[in-house]
């Protein structure tokens, strides 16, 4: 790799970290192919990223940005996992890593806060943005439900209790 594309990769990483909303390092030694095509597979799917590069590129790249704390981790064989949405990307590399021991989370980033382990563990189990949209949008439509239900019962109520006079006046 020459010097131009050295500074090409150097940029494209800068803005990873820059513009993620959390980005996870891990290590991936021992993978196969397969299991890595795996990883991509599951990223893409969850509508988040994998990046293998050099640590040395890396560690230039995520000087003076909010990743910064990331650099002790970029040693070894590490691959980056990031998403905008911060919860994508720890949702995924927590689900690859339970199904492969030997993909092991080193820690991340997110919007600046440093996560070990542990933090990124519970960063997967956070909903995701889709399932916070969701759950407001649920939560705003229901009371529009309940009123059309108030509104209608009453009609409902009014029709059994007639259903019921005239099955008792039938009988009679």
């Amino acid at each position: 790799m020459d010097r131009a594309q050295k500074e090409k990769v150097v940029e494209e990483l800068g803005q990873i970290f820059e513009s993620s909303g959390v980005v996870v390092v891990a290590r991936y030694e021992g993978l196969t192919v397969a299991e890595m095509q795996d990883l991509r597979g599951r990223a893409r799917a969850a509508d988040t990223s994998v990046r293998v590069a050099k640590n040395r590129l890396a560690k230039i790249a995520v000087d003076g940005t909010q990743c910064e704390s990331l650099a002790p981790l970029l040693e070894g064989m590490t691959v980056l996992t990031y998403s905008e949405d911060p919860v994508a990307a720890a949702k995924v590399v927590e689900d690859f890593a339970k199904t492969n021991a030997k993909f092991q989370i080193l820690g991340g980033n997110m919007g600046g806060s440093v996560l070990d382990r542990a933090g990124v563990e519970a960063v997967s189990k956070m909903p995701s943005r889709e399932e916070l949209i969701a759950s407001i949008v649920g939560a705003i439509g229901a009371p529009a439900s309940n009123i059309a239900g108030a509104i209608g019962a009453p009609a409902s109520n009014i029709a059994s209790i007639l259903s019921t006079i005239e099955e008792k006046a039938e009988a009679a």
